[in-house]
């Protein structure tokens, strides 16, 4: 399946939530949300493509796997955090979606912390 095949599911499950609002809300929300985990499920499996090609740039290329792993984990995290804050913000929600935004940004910088010290222990280097 291609983005359009994604796009097209979401605008119809969109479309047909619009259509579901007027007979019972709750029914548009659970159609949104199903075509979104349909989405987000979908979008995982292409994690696999992007490991391989990881996976072959740390054959040709030297480079700590902290690196390619912390930045893999940022990536997930920040999906994750979207999708569900998006789902909340959807469902009326609005301020739980912000708290897993903030959640989302806060892990993003935890997970960033050894990066960042090694980039200040690079720099001390070059002073010294």
């Amino acid at each position: 399946m291609t983005i359009i095949t994604m796009a097209a599911a979401g605008i119809a499950a969109v479309l047909l939530a619009v259509q579901l609002k007027g007979i019972k809300s709750e029914y548009g929300v659970y159609m949104v949300a199903a075509a979104g985990f349909f989405i987000f499920f979908y979008g995982l499996g292409k994690l696999e493509i992007i490991l391989r090609t990881m996976e072959e740039l740390v054959l040709h290329i030297r480079i700590n796997q902290v690196y390619l792993s912390a930045l893999l984990k940022m990536v997930g995290i920040a999906y994750v955090a979207e999708f569900s804050s998006g789902i909340c913000k959807d469902a009326g929600y609005s301020a739980v979606g912000s708290q897993i935004e903030i959640f989302g940004k806060l892990s993003i910088l935890a997970v960033s912390m050894p990066i960042f010290t090694a980039l200040i222990e690079t720099m001390e280097g070059f002073l010294q």
